[in-house]
Parts: C-alpha cells; sequence; structure tokens
C-alpha cells in the first residue's frame, strides 16, 4: 500500500532538543511562576509528574486534559484547577523563554516542504501531555506553523499517550487513514517506532536519538535529516 499520511514527533525530531534541559527550564519557569500563589516548588513538580504519570495510562475514557487534573489534584492535595488559568497565563508570557533550552534546525521547513511535494498528508504525533497552547508554541520555535498539519495532537484532543499504540489508532482514525498508509517519524524508539506493530511504516531520526533499552535500531530505517529526506522522497517509489 502506497504511503499517503507522515506522522511526526515534535520534541528532539522536527525541533532539536535536550529533553533535560529542556524539562529542567521548563519547570524552572513554571514553579518561578506560580511560587508567588502559593505552590510549593517542589510539591508542584511532584504533582506534573504524577499528573502525567496519570496521563500516559490513560484508557480513552476521558480526554488526557480531564486525566492529569485528576493525577495533579490528587498528589498536589487540593483542588488546584481553579487556578488553571494561572497555568495559562505561564504557557502565553513565560513558556517562550524555555525556547532557549532547545534547539533549531532549517530542516525542519525542508523536511515538511518535501512531504508536502511529494503530495503527501502531514499530521503532528507529539505525545499529548501539554495544552494546546504549548504545543503550538513548541511548533513555532521549530520554524513551523500550525497550518503546516491538519491536525496536531494536544492534551484536550487526545485520550491516550505514547507508547499506547492506541494512541497512533486514535489519530489515525480521526485522519481517515490506515496504518499501513502511514509513516511515522520520530527520535524515541520506545514511543515512536511502536507504531510500526500497527503496520506502519516508521523512520527512526538519530541526530537526538531516545533509547533508554538499547535496542539495536538497524532494525528500523535510520539517520540523519538529510537522510530522512531522501527516504521520504523515494517512500513510493517501489511500491
Amino acid at each position: 500500500m502506497k504511503i499517503t499520511t507522515v506522522l511526526f514527533d515534535l520534541d528532539g525530531t522536527l525541533l532539536p532538543m535536550d529533553q533535560n534541559a529542556f524539562i529542567k527550564a521548563y519547570f524552572g519557569g513554571l514553579a518561578r511562576r506560580l511560587a508567588p500563589h502559593g505552590y510549593d516548588p517542589q510539591k508542584l513538580i511532584d504533582a506534573i509528574w504524577q499528573g502525567t504519570a496519570a496521563m500516559v495510562k490513560n484508557n480513552g475514557e476521558v480526554t488526557n486534559e480531564e486525566r492529569f487534573w485528576q493525577g495533579f489534584e490528587a498528589a498536589y492535595g487540593r483542588p488546584a484547577r481553579q487556578d488553571e488559568e494561572l497555568f495559562a497565563a505561564f504557557y502565553r508570557e513565560d513558556f517562550d523563554k524555555v525556547s532557549s533550552a532547545c534547539g533549531y534546525t532549517p530542516a525542519a521547513r525542508e523536511i515538511i516542504d518535501t512531504v508536502k511535494a511529494c503530495g503527501l498528508r502531514t499530521a503532528l504525533t507529539t505525545n499529548p501531555i501539554f495544552p494546546a497552547m504549548a504545543t503550538e508554541r513548541r511548533i513555532a520555535w521549530a520554524g513551523l506553523s500550525t497550518s503546516d498539519f491538519e491536525l496536531y495532537t494536544t492534551y484536550e484532543n487526545s485520550r491516550f499517550c505514547k507508547p499506547n499504540p492506541k494512541y497512533y489508532l486514535d489519530v489515525m482514525q480521526t485522519l481517515g487513514v490506515c496504518p499501513e498508509e502511514c509513516l511515522m517519524v520520530g527520535n524515541d524508539v520506545v514511543e515512536d517506532m511502536v507504531a510500526q506493530t500497527l503496520g506502519s511504516r516508521v523512520f527512526l531520526l538519530t541526530d537526538y536519538l531516545i533509547n533508554p533499552q538499547n535496542v539495536d535500531i538497524s532494525v528500523y530505517p535510520n539517520g540523519s535529516y538529510s537522510d530522512l529526506i531522501a527516504f521520504i522522497k523515494n517512500l513510493n517509489t517501489n511500491d
């Protein structure tokens, strides 16, 4: 079956990133923003991690947004969602400062343009653990626009997380495509390459590789940004 749709990860893929540096900058900025409103920094960070864990375990009954706040409030011990506007203000006014912990590559624009020149559809399958406004800002940091994608996943519009295969199936159902006509591009062996188990093709970007289990990556098509561009151009040539 010919590939019709390319699914892209964001962090470490289209947006160069050292994940640890990003998390440190993100948590630091959020803690500084909320501390004057009575949020203990360490307790806040622990609650965010618990809310994130709740999203990763989401079974699809509610959105990731609802699951996050359930986990966060359980960890923090008070109805923190009443302060949701404080969090939103951080993303509107302070989150762009976190971009200093990320890189930039013009290859991101070239890759998207190549996909479209090949007549293929695009979707951004970034792990939906952030609200839309945070995802939209990270797209901009990559030098891209939300209009570059038919869909971009956020905690508001998603019910599962990576590496749950149901996350990818949900995306594909929304797009009206089957796994066999999709290519998933990402830098995380566990979270992104799992799409292959559904019958999708994959490409593992190695510039910012995440491989916690030290898997033999030769089992996947893999390489640099330039390798990915060549791979996309030749996707359907032998079909």
